[in-house]
C-alpha cells in the first residue's frame, strides 16, 4: 500500500494519502476527487558516515575485509 503525494485542483490543498488498491482518493478538505498524483522525493534511509562503504585498497588479512577472510573461510575466494 503506496503512499501518494497529491494537489487538489478544487481548493489546491497539498497533502499525502495510503492509497488501497482499488480505492479512488479523495481530497481531506474538499472531498473532491478532481486530483493530481505528484512525483515524490524518494526517501533514503540515514547513515553514519562511519559506517558508508569505503573504496580503496582491501585489507592484507583477506580478499573483501569480512571476519572470515583470511581464516580460510572467505565466500570470495
Amino acid at each position: 500500500m503506496p503512499i501518494y503525494e497529491y494537489v487538489c485542483h478544487d481548493c489546491h490543498s497539498e497533502f499525502e494519502l495510503l492509497v488501497r488498491d482499488h480505492e479512488r482518493p479523495k481530497c481531506p478538505e474538499c472531498e473532491s476527487e478532481t486530483l493530481e498524483k505528484q512525483l515524490s522525493v524518494i526517501a533514503s534511509p540515514k547513515v553514519k558516515s562511519n559506517s558508508l562503504p569505503v573504496s580503496g585498497p582491501m585489507p592484507s588479512a583477506g580478499g573483501c575485509g569480512l571476519p572470515q577472510c583470511g581464516q580460510g573461510r572467505c565466500q570470495f575466494d
